[in-house]
């Protein structure tokens, strides 16, 4: 998964980084955005554009945030909260629109700030 976002997305979910993705792999829960790994090119239009630099490589992820690079595939790979199937990859997020709903770790996240 080349990049992933993590806690300063959280309840602030800007939508710059949509924008600026090509394919149309930036996937909106309830409170903050996921990028799809199957569908993520690697361009890295996305994270310039993160006005609170949530985004960044996997493997760039701070230390302490390192469980957002699991959860943010864990959002594809499972049923969400209310869903029969996992997403998986469905060919951007324009065929889904917001799904407001997240995954358990971020749902069960503290408030920011």
């Amino acid at each position: 998964m080349p990049y992933v976002i993590a806690e300063p997305c959280i309840d602030v979910m800007d939508r710059s980084c949509i924008e600026e993705c090509p394919v149309d792999c930036i996937y909106e829960g309830g409170r903050k955005l996921y990028i799809n790994p199957l569908e993520c090119i690697d361009c890295g239009n996305c994270e310039p554009a993160c006005p609170v630099e949530a985004i960044s490589q996997d493997r760039r992820v701070p230390e302490e945030q390192e469980q957002f690079v699991v959860d943010n595939r864990v959002f594809f790979e499972i049923p969400l909260p209310g869903r029969g199937d996992a997403l998986g990859a469905p060919g951007g997020s324009v065929n889904t629109g917001p799904l407001g709903v997240d995954t358990e770790f971020v749902a069960g996240y503290g408030p920011r700030g």
